[in-house]
């Protein structure tokens, strides 16, 4: 297997290796955890494995999870699919930059993504590096967000465009979560920057350190939460993939951010995920 950096601040390709056989080799399957928590995000090219090898490699990090809103392939649970098709004009908005259900109690922590049709140009995927986001903060920033927690909202994101009843229903069934804005990594300690475009707003913002009159916190705790998102959007903390049939991508959910680039209308893009569930952000 050959391993080639892609950017400076977290993504490598690998090569010479199929992802298929990782479903029956501990040896090899040992290999990539390691790399992905070295690189954050793996890419993999010319692919060929079946739904069923997709599901059992994804498997060997964790129980696998369905999305509430996004559908899943009936015949095997956990394989959501993302399918984007002209034939669906209002069905053209794609992402802000994020990690995957931060508006779960136990956020993902990882995925496993495979492309199986996708515009001849465009449609590409972007990675940010929120733990390099977090090192590279100012140390007043640091100090100020330390004990901070936020809130991160379902219905705030996916249940915005629905019914009124239906947004309501989707929250009581997934109330909104709350997480330490600086999280740590539960396998290599490090600290991660973890708002993103689910978050909504702090939760412990308003104490007398932070604020000398109640209006302070309308501003402060907005501008703030506005600052620390903006981070992912930096070029230097980012990794940019253009996706081939059979390519795949393997995200660590806990240290990263994505953001899938909608330039390609109207061409179809179908994706299918496999998300890894996580354990309580501390």
């Amino acid at each position: 297997m050959q391993v080639r950096q892609l950017s400076c601040a977290l993504g490598a390709e690998l090569q010479g290796v199929d992802l298929a056989d990782a479903v029956r080799s501990d040896d090899l399957f040992g290999e990539f955890r390691a790399l992905l928590l070295k690189h954050r995000v793996l890419f993999l090219r010319n692919q060929q494995f079946s739904r069923a090898e997709h599901v059992a490699f994804a498997r060997r990090f964790g129980e696998l999870e369905d999305h509430p809103v996004a559908g899943s392939d009936p015949e095997h649970p956990g394989l959501v699919r993302i399918y984007k098709s002209p034939d669906q004009p209002n069905d053209r908005y794609e992402n802000c930059w994020h990690a995957d259900t931060t508006w779960r109690e136990a956020p993902q922590f990882g995925a496993v993504l495979r492309c199986v049709e996708c515009p001849p140009v465009g449609g590409d995927t972007m990675w940010a590096n929120m733990a390099l986001a977090y090192e590279r903060l100012p140390d007043t920033v640091k100090a100020q967000i330390a004990d901070l927690r936020a809130r991160h909202s379902i219905e705030a994101s996916f249940g915005a465009a629905m019914p009124i009843e239906k947004r309501l229903a989707l929250k009581a069934q997934y109330p909104d979560a709350e997480h330490p804005v600086v999280r740590t990594h539960p396998d290599t300690g490090e600290k991660v920057l973890y708002v993103n475009g689910f978050t909504t707003h702090f939760t412990n913002y308003h104490t007398p350190g932070r604020v000398r009159f109640g209006q302070d916190a309308n501003p402060g705790a907005a501008d703030l939460l506005r600052y620390l998102v903006s981070q992912a959007y930096i070029p230097e903390f980012q990794v940019r993939w253009r996706w081939e049939p059979n390519s795949v991508a393997i995200w660590d959910n806990t240290a990263t951010q994505h953001y899938a680039v909608m330039d390609y209308a109207p061409c179809h893009r179908k994706m299918e995920r496999a998300g890894i569930i996580g354990s309580v952000p501390y």
